[in-house]
This record gives structure tokens, C-alpha cells and sequence, in this order.
């Protein structure tokens, strides 16, 4: 598609995860000529343009909420020339946050979309756990807190054989990781909080030992779990039964367990749900 020449420019704005001073020149003189701001949480957004000097008169709720009813009227003032900025509560908006569906609509419709880089936990937390050996990595974000969705995700999440990053909630942490060593108990992890502030921690260690530690950090984390070898073997019946077995004493549900355990086992299932309720049937006797 091509642009139009004469409409205006749409700019994604990374923000400070932390540290104010991570706030580039450039999203600085962004966010001072531009018509507009739209942003996660205003409040948030407001306060990073005081500390920055900036008393901007147009900042306007943008999130999940209300993502898709917006995005026509910020269409239309992209239409007659607007400098519109984008930011999310903190970091790299897009990753994990709300704007990747007008960030699309733009593209497709010609209008001008520029990104103005910067702070971004995943990167951060990349660059102080010390896991990144091969250079790839799979973010995941944040994960389903329950169900069958969650365990999927888990299941998916330990069968990467890369390093892995994902978003969790402070209260959610320990849960977790829990799960994450019921499956991988030696693989290594780190925890990183509370990232580019003055209390910036990282525990690393295998998962087992992480799971251990229980804390309830501030704030949003991010885990890092390290490379694996994938087994060239299938996995053994016994193995598998076994996993099950302690499933079933930590109370999970049927259904979540066959679904986390046939991402892990590559099995299908029907088959290890199967598999599952014979297990829970005999223990039952």
C-alpha cells in the first residue's frame, strides 16, 4: 500500500520500564510536537510529561478497551495531518500491551507508522540473566491465568527447546514457577524484577530451586527459562505416569493435566486424558 503523502504520521513511543532516564531525546521531542497522545493509562502517561516538562493537552485513553472503537477516529485525524503518539503504561508499546491492530489498519489503509525505540523488559531481562547462548529466543507474555488455556500454554512452554520470556504478575510468580519445575525441575530459569530501578534483582538457579523461593515481588516480572536439550527418545510410559501421578496429588483437574502433559510428552490428548483418568481411577480404589 502505498502512503499518503499528505496525512499525518502515526509514531509508537517506547517509554521507561523504570528508570526515567532511559527516556530517549528522540521520544522526548516526539511527544512535545505531537497533536496528540494516546496512551494505556492517562494518569501514568501524564506523569511521565511533567517529569519531562510537557503539559500536553490532548492525552487520550487508549487500551484494550478500547482499542477497536478508537481506531477509526484516530484514522481520521491521521486523515488531516495529526502527529499522534502511542505509549503504553511502560516499555515498548505492542509487546504484550494494546496497538498492534491500528499499528495493521495504518499499514493497510497507507498511513504513516514509525516506531521510536527503547526500553523493553524482554530485552532487559535478556541482557542481565546470562541464558541467551544461541541467540534465540520465543517471548511468550503473559500467560492464561487458569484452565485448560493455561496449561496449553505451559505444555507449549516447555517443549521450546529455546530460551523462553514471558510476562507474570507479582501474585501469580510462585504459582508459576511451581508448575514450570513440576515439568523442567533442573532446567535453569532467572526471575528478574523490579528491573532498572534501585531494587533491579535476578535469581537464577534450576527451576526447582526457584520454585523453592517464595516471594511476592511489586510489580510485573519477567522469567527466563534457559535452553534445553530435547530428548531423542519419546518419553517413557513410566515417566509419563509419574508426572501424572503428581499432578493428581497436587488436586489439578483432569482435562488440565492431559493438556499440559501432551504438550510436554508430544502425545495426543485423548490419549494421555486417557490415560489420566485411569490413574485417577485407581487411585481412588
Amino acid at each position: 500500500m502505498t502512503e499518503i503523502a499528505s496525512a499525518g504520521v502515526l509514531y509508537i513511543v517506547a517509554t521507561p520500564i523504570g528508570n526515567l532516564g532511559d527516556l530517549s531525546q528522540r521520544a522526548i521531542d516526539i511527544l512535545k510536537s505531537a497533536t496528540r497522545l494516546l496512551a494505556e493509562d492517562t494518569r501514568r502517561a501524564r506523569s511521565l510529561l511533567s517529569h519531562i516538562g510537557i503539559d500536553h493537552p490532548r492525552v487520550e485513553r487508549f487500551d484494550a478497551h478500547t482499542e477497536d472503537g478508537r481506531a477509526e477516529a484516530i484514522l481520521e485525524g491521521l486523515a488531516n495531518g495529526e502527529s499522534i503518539a502511542l505509549v503504553s503504561d511502560a516499555g515498548t508499546p505492542l509487546v504484550s500491551d494494546p496497538g498492534a491492530g491500528l499499528v495493521a489498519l495504518c499499514n493497510a489503509r497507507g498511513y504513516k507508522v514509525v516506531p521510536i525505540p527503547g526500553a523493553s523488559a524482554v530485552l532487559t531481562a535478556l541482557m542481565g540473566c546470562g541464558l541467551l547462548q544461541s541467540g534465540r529466543f520465543h517471548f511468550f507474555g503473559f500467560i492464561p491465568r487458569s484452565g485448560v488455556s493455561r496449561a496449553d500454554a505451559i505444555g507449549r512452554i516447555v517443549n521450546e527447546v529455546d530460551v523462553v520470556v514471558l510476562f507474570e504478575s507479582a501474585d501469580r510468580t510462585d504459582a508459576t514457577l511451581a508448575e514450570l519445575a513440576a515439568l523442567q525441575p533442573s532446567r535453569m530459569a532467572s526471575v528478574a524484577r523490579e528491573l532498572t530501578k534501585v531494587y533491579e534483582e535476578f535469581r537464577s538457579g534450576p527451576l526447582q530451586e526457584l520454585a523453592t523461593q517464595v516471594t511476592t515481588p511489586l510489580g510485573e516480572v519477567v522469567i527466563v527459562l534457559g535452553e534445553v536439550t530435547r530428548q531423542d527418545e519419546a518419553i517413557t510410559d513410566a515417566a509419563l505416569d509419574a508426572r501424572i501421578d503428581a499432578a493428581l496429588e497436587r488436586g489439578e483437574h483432569a482435562k488440565t493435566i492431559a493438556s499440559q502433559l501432551a504438550a510436554w510428552s508430544g502425545r495426543a490428548r485423548r490419549d494421555v486424558y486417557e490415560r489420566v483418568v485411569g490413574r485417577k481411577l485407581g487411585r481412588a480404589r
